[in-house]
């Protein structure tokens, strides 16, 4: 995509499942890649990747994250991938569990776009793609409270941003994937006692009858990033799951 070619593009939680595709297709596409994760052994694993540079970054930081964007400068796009998924009904749902879905799930968003968004502002020209997902406010799913709600609050948050910062070129977007292949989603497996009755669980919830794979979602992210004229928009990618 000519528009991406030489962008410099910031991600978060890159280390891994759709941070690390998304890296890859950045990279690919002709961007300029800053992968930033709080775990620093599998960050390591991007090192000496063609267009790809690292940075250790603890997203529930402020500090931290004032001070990794500092060190980088000019950022043309960010790609707000961190996040958690807590099991449980709002009945079973701590006050910790809640706290901690919006701290990371919501609020380290609002973190990194108030550290780069000025500077967007400053050129009229950003491109913001936040991980949403269809079990917020899309979509009630089982078990998932305190995900859905801090997701629906980032559907809000990326609504919000764009009504406000649309006339100043900055296109805001969220992304909303049903279930995808990756490292947390095998934990789950793992934490049920039966790995492949899950895995088969949660493909049957998708009339597509699979998985997704990171690297679908991240040809999601990369498509947005590019999309001059879209903002404000909830980008579905779910194999048919709310069709």
């Amino acid at each position: 995509m000519a528009y991406l070619e030489g962008k410099i593009v910031f991600i978060t939680a890159a280390a891994q499942g759709i941070g690390r595709a998304s890296v890859e297709a950045f990279a690919s596409a002709g961007a300029l890649v800053v992968a930033t994760d709080i775990n620093a052994a599998k960050l390591s694993e991007l090192e000496g990747v063609a267009n790809v540079t690292t940075r250790v970054l603890d997203v529930l930081s402020d500090d931290s994250v004032k001070r990794v964007v500092a060190d980088i400068g000019h950022i043309d796009i960010l790609f707000n991938c961190a996040g958690v998924v807590h099991a449980g009904t709002v009945l079973e749902m701590s006050d910790q569990d809640i706290d901690f879905a919006l701290e990371l799930n919501v609020k380290a968003q609002i973190r990194t776009i108030k550290a780069i968004m000025p500077q967007m502002l400053e050129r009229k020209d950003g491109a913001i793609i936040n991980m949403a997902t269809v079990a917020s406010s899309v979509k009630g799913v089982p078990n998932r409270a305190a995900y859905s709600i801090s997701k629906a609050a980032v559907i809000g948050l990326t609504k919000s941003i764009a009504s406000d910062f649309t006339s100043s070129n900055v296109r805001v977007n969220a992304i909303c994937p049903g279930t995808v292949d990756s490292p947390s989603l095998h934990e789950r497996w793992a934490a049920t006692g039966d790995v492949e009755a899950a895995r088969q669980a949660f493909a049957a919830r998708q009339p597509i009858g699979r998985i997704a794979q990171p690297e679908e979602i991240a040809d999601l992210v990369v498509y947005l990033a590019g999309a001059t004229y879209t903002t404000g928009q909830i980008h579905i990618i779910d194999g048919g799951w709310t069709a």
